[in-house]
């Protein structure tokens, strides 16, 4: 198992920029792939974005293309999610979690997830 703990969310406006990050402890994180997810008030858990262990390919949910970019870096241990032009549609809890494949955008396939952080976009 890895642990997760994700930090960085908060209120911003509508346009704003908000940079997620999502530490592991544990195991290896290199062995990972790793994803976010996110679940809006009353709405299903979604895929956000993954990216493999190596870092090198990632994939991307269309709601968020273009706007959100998941990186790794493994020498702190840390996945980051950067998401700029923020919309209201954003709003959610987003969860970080840790898989064997990038490829899968569905959350049973990912093992460990962290507890969420709060993300607020204002119109």
């Amino acid at each position: 198992q890895v642990q997760l703990v994700e930090s960085g969310g908060g209120l911003v406006l509508a346009g704003g920029s908000l940079r997620l990050s999502c530490v592991a402890s544990g195991r290896t994180f290199r062995m990972f792939a790793m994803a976010w997810f996110r679940q809006g008030l009353g709405k299903e858990r979604e895929f956000v974005a993954s990216i493999s262990r190596s870092g090198a390919s990632t994939i991307t949910a269309d709601s968020v293309k273009g706007r959100f970019t998941l990186s790794r870096d493994s020498a702190k241990n840390t996945a980051y999610l950067q998401m700029n032009d923020l919309k209201s549609e954003d709003t959610a809890v987003y969860y970080c979690a840790a898989g064997q494949s990038f490829a899968n955008t569905d959350a049973p396939s990912y093992s460990d997830w962290g507890q969420g952080t709060q993300v607020t976009v204002s119109s």
